[in-house]
């Protein structure tokens, strides 16, 4: 069933609960490590050929419902006018961060065709080689995750500098705010209308804040995204990591499909938002490395623990550079078998 994927998003009956991986195309493969050995990770997202390549490795391999576009999600950043780079062992670093008036002035809207167009570019590629086997998944990074990029110049462990800029200048953030969101969604809806069946909206570091701050500097960003998203006819997914307190709130900003992270149980997800909301998540990125026994009885618990609503397996973060392709594959058909049981 080619849109098992499309049909759980949307809430319908599906015959097994469809499975795919955050990061699911990436430098836990071989064939991938292979590409990347001769080039940058910017420029694989930059040649549409190669980005359409390592898109589809997955796809190849293991019996995934659905293809994420390769990708990173600082890319609007640079015809933003913030140009970055990934310092080899340090993530990503951006050249000038903006921590004042003068560099949030400095970022400019554009429109995605002029500054992003690889990347509809690779999506029409994708579409066309993959032929309609699986629907194919585009995203985005969320404003407050950019954000917190743009201001810390990088990774940061308690984002100081950028709840420093939330909390004291809060018209300035506000400012920061409406460009990234405004940014990120024309770039999703172009991802749309390129061919993306499906798209993710990815707030990695939105678990740093506490629910108050969340409704009063975020939620209204992330709306102006997802409600103009819901509009297109494609399924919105909705995720961030950390957000057991959050929950409620991301509901209320958009999307259809929420997913949860690791540390948030299934049941207790379910009960904040409803029964009708489908869920994707959420078993930890680290159990892919952990014995094929534990592994097996993790996968069954997730599976339990989403029954009572619709649901997509996944896990509640990125594949790790450290997996074993093996172990991706044992649970993508594991998750078709078991499900097929129940």
């Amino acid at each position: 069933m080619w849109d098992r994927f499309l049909r759980a998003c949307r809430g319908e009956p599906v015959d097994v609960t469809p499975v795919w991986f955050m990061r699911q195309a990436g430098r836990y493969m071989p064939e991938y490590r292979a590409i990347r050995a001769r080039r940058t990770l910017l420029e694989i997202c930059k040649e549409p050929e190669l980005a359409t390549e390592v898109t589809l490795q997955p796809v190849n391999a293991f019996a995934v419902d659905a293809a994420i576009l390769f990708a990173d999600i600082l890319l609007p950043l640079e015809p933003m006018g913030a140009p970055f780079e990934f310092a080899a062992g340090e993530g990503p670093r951006v050249f000038d961060p903006v921590r004042d008036r003068a560099g949030v002035e400095r970022l400019r809207l554009f429109e995605p065709e002029e500054g992003l167009g690889y990347v509809l570019t690779a999506i029409k590629n994708i579409r066309k080689e993959l032929d309609g086997r699986v629907p194919l998944i585009g995203f985005a990074g969320a404003p407050f995750t950019l954000a917190s990029y743009l201001v810390e110049g990088g990774k940061s462990a308690h984002y100081g500098l950028t709840k420093r800029m939330m909390y004291a200048e809060p018209e300035l953030w506000a400012e920061l705010m409406g460009k990234l969101s405004e940014v990120v969604r024309r770039y999703l809806r172009a991802q749309v209308q390129a061919g993306a069946q499906a798209v993710q909206l990815f707030d990695s570091w939105v678990g740093a804040l506490s629910p108050a701050d969340y409704v009063a500097f975020v939620q209204p960003h992330v709306a102006h995204i997802l409600k103009d998203l819901e509009t297109t006819g494609v399924p919105v997914l909705h995720f961030g990591t950390g957000t057991a307190m959050l929950l409620e709130h991301q509901r209320t900003a958009g999307g259809h499909v929420l997913g949860v992270d690791w540390r948030t149980p299934l049941g207790f997800a379910r009960r904040v938002v409803g029964e009708g909301v489908p869920l994707q998540g959420n078993l930890d990125p680290l159990l892919l490395q952990a014995p094929r026994e534990l592994l097996a009885t993790r996968v069954r618990e997730v599976l339990e623990a989403a029954k009572g609503g619709p649901h997509i397996f996944n896990l509640g973060h990125g594949i790790l550079p450290e997996t074993d392709p093996e172990q991706v594959k044992f649970v993508a058909d594991f998750v078709h078998e078991q499900s097929a049981r129940s």
